[in-house]
């Protein structure tokens, strides 16, 4: 691979915090020589084992919830309000489908049989139900999504809705639950308090771009049938790849509810078999699909492990995980990212899956270098921040003078460590957030979706590197043919990010919306890891402006932390202070108290040079009237803010020898000995170690 030369150019102009003159030495010489260990918000490290026992749960996943809740899963801008007393229900068929249509799907005898009634009965009982103003007005309602809808325009927050007002007949309002949902598939209704209250159903579009609307109007009216063995079957579908994307929506979506399974289509070709997807509720949810939303609610299973992995990338391990357990990467939680070339521990939750069952895979996931203890049942997911920080044991290796630096070595590793221990280290985002040594970054990518230029995202996201090996070579042929299928052959199945994007891009083609649909095939976790990526960059040289300007003095229009006990970036604005002319001239505050935002929507500038200078930055990227929201791709960055510097804790330290690749203690000398430094340290949420290692030696890795 070619030297990353414009990305090591553009880190080494960072500027330092601290004036020592540091040292060389070489870090990842080994992934052991690296060890990342999650430290919990109780302040345990996550790698030590509780011993504690598997809890033995049934294999069956619990009660279904059926629709209460279900509207949430994927969609962060449906909201719904919290309270016991709340009713939902979803739409299950499409008034745009001819009504004498054949349906495709062999579902004739299972739902076509008369149970369902008509579209001029409930047409009929809503107009007997609601007045006329309310029924014109809710059927213009419908109108406006659906042309929203059909115009490729996304619906931002906060979602639209309608309202029929109270109807305090209890069997008044389940009619009128029934007849809007089989008049609008595309909506659903919450009840509240008496209130009907109506809002677009995300699901139901989502299904529609992966499968016919007719197929997806069956499949809803199946649903809201609820009638005892019976089954819904999909259209026919030779694509294996866009067959395992609708298993994977449907359990997703459904799971709790319903299961699938692929089966050969009656009388079909042997040389070229179709494949139809067959759903059926499970056992246990048709025994008690009656009862009351209110007793349909059951807690999900969460399963909490510590995962410890060698040499291996987070999202692939994930990846490799959700294969071996048949859930998807999205059903993963962490609380963080972790580095590739090192040994890490973290722990995760995965949705859906027993403690048994993730025991069960311990040999297999072995031999990708993962392990997995410490399961145990937990109430709910992690989200991104819920820790307290991480632990590091890092070996520096052939620790050696800068080149004309004469003063003894072990003086001037002595006095860069007490520097950093005492002065701290510039808060940098860590060259691995941008992917060091590739010929896109991360940040490219970012910036890209935030242009809304989705093609060439795809493009930059797929960008081969300079080596000859499986992974490359699909990605070349694709940049070269654009020929998803193709390239999908190609793809090594390990590789399951760029797989999902190219089974989407098979399906719905290289266009603009082809490639929204293909972002969309990735979890939403990395969609907006890109996004972040791009407004790290920006902060990193910002901070390094900012120092370059004024130093370590505090200065008017500065931002200043006002929660001195918050380790974390996410506080709110009333905690940012501006400085004054008159706090500046007392030195009131103190230069870690200064904060800088990472770009979003809701943050404030300073009002110095520093704030012009981001103005500046933005207009040359492009991005000058940017929201950071991307609607398309349901991206929405607040941003937040982050301390220019940060101090490791726990810090300490030994200087080894070691010769022929074995370390001594120190003082068994020998000509040929090499110098190594074991530095352990504890780092804050959202710090990087190889950046404070930057400021203790003076050296870009």
């Amino acid at each position: 691979m070619e030297e990353d030369t414009d990305f090591r150019i553009r880190f080494s102009s960072l500027c330092f915090i601290t004036d020592h003159v540091g040292f060389h030495g070489t870090i990842k010489s080994l992934p052991s020589d690296f060890v990342v260990i999650e430290i919990d918000e109780q302040g345990q490290l996550v790698n030590k084992d509780t011993d504690e026992p598997v809890c033995k749960m049934s294999e069956i996943l619990p009660e279904p919830n059926n629709f209460a809740k279900k509207t949430k899963l994927g969609f962060p801008n449906l909201s719904f309000e919290e309270g016991s007393n709340q009713e939902v229900s979803t739409f299950v068929r499409c008034p745009d489908v001819d009504q004498n249509r054949q349906s495709g799907s062999e579902t004739e005898e299972t739902i076509n049989d008369g149970t369902f009634q008509g579209e001029e009965e409930k047409v009929y009982v809503l107009g007997s139900l609601l007045d006329e103003k309310t029924n014109e007005l809710l059927n213009q309602f419908a109108c406006d999504i659906k042309e929203k809808w059909n115009s490729k325009s996304e619906l931002t927050e906060p979602s639209p809705e309608f309202s029929l007002g109270r109807i305090l007949d209890k069997k008044r309002r389940a009619i009128l639950h029934s007849a809007i949902r089989q008049k609008f598939p595309f909506l659903l209704t919450v009840g509240k308090n008496s209130e009907i209250v109506v809002k677009p159903n995300l699901e139901y579009k989502e299904l529609c771009h992966l499968v016919s609307e007719e197929e997806a109007f069956d499949f809803f009216k199946y649903l809201d049938a609820k009638k005892e063995n019976s089954k819904f079957t999909f259209k026919p579908d030779t694509n294996k790849d866009h067959r395992k994307a609708v298993h994977h929506f449907v359990n997703k979506k459904f799971g709790n509810l319903v299961e699938t399974k692929s089966f050969p289509e009656a009388n079909y070709n042997v040389g070229n078999p179709n494949i139809v997807i067959t759903v059926r509720f499970r056992e246990k949810a048709r025994k008690h699909r009656k009862r009351s939303v209110e007793c349909q609610e059951r807690k999900v299973i969460y399963t909490a492990f510590t995962l410890r992995k060698e040499n291996l990338e987070m999202f692939e391990a994930v990846g490799f995980l959700a294969i071996k357990l048949g859930v998807i990467p999205s059903d993963f939680s962490y609380a963080g990212l972790k580095d590739k070339k090192a040994i890490t521990y973290q722990t995760m939750v995965v949705r859906k899956v027993t403690p048994e069952r993730l025991k069960n895979i311990e040999k297999e996931i072995k031999k990708k270098r993962m392990n997995v203890f410490n399961i145990r049942s937990v109430d709910d997911c992690l989200r991104l921040g819920q820790l307290k920080g991480n632990h590091f044991d890092i070996v520096i290796r052939n620790v050696k003078s800068h080149t004309n630096d004469s003063a003894n070595l072990r003086e001037r590793i002595l006095e860069a460590i007490e520097n950093v221990k005492n002065k701290g280290f510039v808060n940098y985002y860590g060259p691995q957030r941008f992917g060091m040594g590739r010929k896109v970054h991360t940040d490219q990518i970012g910036l890209a979706l935030l242009k809304n230029e989705m093609v060439k995202a795809v493009k930059l996201f797929l960008t081969p590197e300079d080596l000859d090996d499986p992974v490359n070579r699909a990605k070349k042929y694709f940049l070269q043919t654009e020929d998803a299928k193709g390239t999908l052959a190609l793809m090594p199945e390990f590789k399951v990010r760029e797989r999902a994007l190219l089974e989407s891009l098979h399906r719905f083609g290289m266009t603009e919306e082809g490639c929204i649909q293909a972002w969309f095939s990735l979890p939403h976790s990395v969609r907006i890891f890109y996004v972040h990526a791009y407004s790290s960059k920006i902060w990193n040289e910002a901070v390094s402006y900012r120092l370059a300007t004024y130093g370590s003095r505090v200065v008017e229009g500065d931002l200043v932390c006002l929660d001195e006990d918050s380790d974390h970036e996410h506080f709110p604005n009333g905690k940012v202070h501006l400085i004054t002319e008159e706090e500046e001239s007392a030195n009131a505050y103190s230069i870690h108290q200064v904060v800088l935002p990472v770009l979003g929507y809701n943050i404030q500038y300073p009002k110095n040079k520093v704030g012009l200078w981001y103005q500046e930055v933005l207009s040359r990227d492009g991005l000058q009237t940017c929201r950071f929201k991307v609607p398309v791709l349901k991206l929405n960055v607040p941003g937040c803010y982050r301390k220019i510097l940060k101090q490791p804790h726990n810090l300490s330290y030994e200087l080894k020898e070691e010769r022929g690749g074995d370390v001594e203690a120190e003082g068994s000398h020998t000509d040929e000995a090499t110098l190594s430094l074991l530095i352990s340290f504890d780092l804050d949420v959202a710090c990087y170690a190889t950046v404070c290692l930057r400021e203790i030696m003076k050296h870009d890795f």
